[in-house]
């Protein structure tokens, strides 16, 4: 007796390719690369600076007044090419302009004399940031510096525009960075080798960023990494708060510090009554 098998013949599958599936992946893809080229240059055209047209041939104006300025009366120490001239002037090489209008406005440079800290005096008449000449000279100059050593630029801001709206945390901040060279109050005080912390009461809001940004003599430079614009500002609203004859009471005492009046106060009564008790026992 034979027993017919009832198992059914394996299909093969059908290897005919389907038109429509590849088109379909095709298509796919196409518009994945379209849509990523979109992204990318939308991307692009939104964080784009503007197009350098009238602005370029401005800046190189700029700098080629700059470079006039620099020729009459930096040249001799700092060299031709920035790179310094030994015992005379170090390289200028990515100091960028916020060195150098801290140094021009505020008179420290040109040097009168070879000292050991560069002093605050009257800057030169074409350099004074009080007129629009200076003002506009002070930019070149920086433009010529800046296009060919680099470095930190100054704000774009001035003057009431540098100032924090927290001086609280300014005052904190001020604390905990400058107060050791600076004194509490900004009077300044003595270091070592001859050099000083200048008193701040006599710089401008610029002045006082563009030193942080550049730290002139023995102060550190604070980046934007150690302290962003806004607590550079804020420690700015400090300064100009304690600086500018905002006393709340009683001798200041030449403002040397928060506790002055009660170590003054402390030490002349002591001696009144060490002086007192004196007399005392010679009576005797």
């Amino acid at each position: 007796m034979t027993t017919e098998s009832t198992t059914e013949p394996r299909r093969e599958p059908d290897r005919r390719a389907r038109p429509h599936g590849k088109v379909r992946r095709r298509l796919g893809a196409l518009l994945a690369i379209t849509a990523a080229l979109v992204l990318t240059g939308g991307a692009y055209a939104f964080f784009l600076p503007n197009a350098p047209t009238a602005t370029a041939q401005q800046d190189a104006g700029l700098v080629a007044k700059g470079q006039e300025l620099y020729n009459a009366a930096c040249i001799t120490c700092h060299g031709s090419n920035l790179q310094g001239v030994d015992e005379r002037g170090p390289s200028l090489v990515g100091v960028g302009d916020a060195a150098v209008y801290f140094q021009v406005s505020s008179g420290r440079m040109p040097l009168a004399r070879q000292e050991a800290q560069a002093v605050r005096k009257q800057p030169l008449p074409q350099f004074d940031p009080d007129t629009a000449e200076g003002r506009a000279n002070l930019d070149a100059l920086g433009a010529f510096v800046q296009a060919n050593g680099g470095g930190p630029e100054a704000p774009m801001q001035t003057g009431a525009a540098l100032r924090g709206d927290d001086p609280a945390r300014g005052g904190q901040l001020f604390r905990l960075n400058c107060a050791s060279c600076h004194n509490f109050t900004g009077v300044g005080g003595a270091l070592s080798s001859g050099k000083f912390a200048p008193s701040l009461t006599p710089p401008t809001e610029e002045q006082i960023y563009t030193a942080m940004l550049t730290g002139p003599q023995n102060m550190p430079k604070f980046g934007d990494r150690q302290l962003t614009p806004d607590e550079k500002k804020d420690i700015i609203a400090y300064v100009k708060s304690v600086t500018e004859g905002n006393n709340p009471g009683g001798y200041n005492a030449g403002g040397l510090g928060p506790t002055t009046e009660g170590v003054i106060a402390f030490v002349v009564g002591l001696a009144s009554i060490i002086g007192f008790a004196m007399w005392l026992g010679a009576k005797n």
